[in-house]
């Protein structure tokens, strides 16, 4: 499976575009990258919970997208690590339960292994939350699934400064609860360690 890492930030919009293109070709890979600010809306958004109008985050210099993706509210941000596997998983006879399952625990892993962080989920609210502090996010996920083919995926906070997050009630919780490796005391040059576990954890389970 190709990994694609992403050296500049790529916007919203360019990556929509590859995702439908993939899409019809049923093109297998990973995308690891960073967003430029940006808000996006899944399909079971709540307009409450848009802190902004549209012109404000335009002024803000903020980006706002309406996706087919699940879930509510959240945000992208340079320094925060955006990971999209677009995976067929009709070839590979994966249930989309599995699929969710292997992504996620590939990720707790990675962060326990690289910073000794301890994460737990939680189904009322999908995402990964610090063990300890329960109520501090952060992983978020946000999966496409169609004709057994796989597309958007997780962001993860690593050194963005999560001033993007004020915008919004994050999933229909509060932005205060939102945390990052650096917010955490943690060392963010640890990023590429994270990459390259990842990749090699999530080719081994897809």
């Amino acid at each position: 499976m190709k990994i694609f890492r992403f050296s500049h930030l790529l916007s919203y919009n360019q990556y929509i575009s590859f995702q439908e293109k993939a899409r019809k070709k049923r093109l297998e890979s990973i995308f690891f990258l960073e967003h430029p600010p940006t808000i996006t809306a899944g399909t079971s958004f709540q307009e409450k919970n848009l802190l902004f109008s549209t012109l404000e985050l335009k002024q803000k210099g903020v980006e706002l997208y309406y996706t087919k993706r699940g879930g509510d509210f959240t945000a992208h941000e340079p320094g925060q690590l955006v990971v999209y596997p677009h995976i067929d998983l009709k070839k590979r006879n994966i249930s989309v339960i599995d699929f969710i399952g292997f992504f996620r625990l590939s990720i707790g892993e990675c962060l326990q292994e690289i910073w000794d962080l301890s994460v737990v989920d939680k189904k009322e609210s999908p995402g990964l939350y610090i063990a300890n502090e329960p109520e501090k996010k952060i992983v978020s996920f946000g999966i496409y699934f169609k004709s057994f083919f796989t597309s958007f995926g997780a962001s993860i906070n690593i050194g963005n400064t999560l001033e993007t997050f004020q915008t919004i009630n994050p999933c229909g919780g509060k932005y205060e609860n939102i945390v990052s490796i650096q917010k955490l005391g943690l060392d963010i040059s640890k990023k590429e360690k994270l990459i390259f576990l990842l990749s090699e954890k999530l080719n081994q389970r897809f």
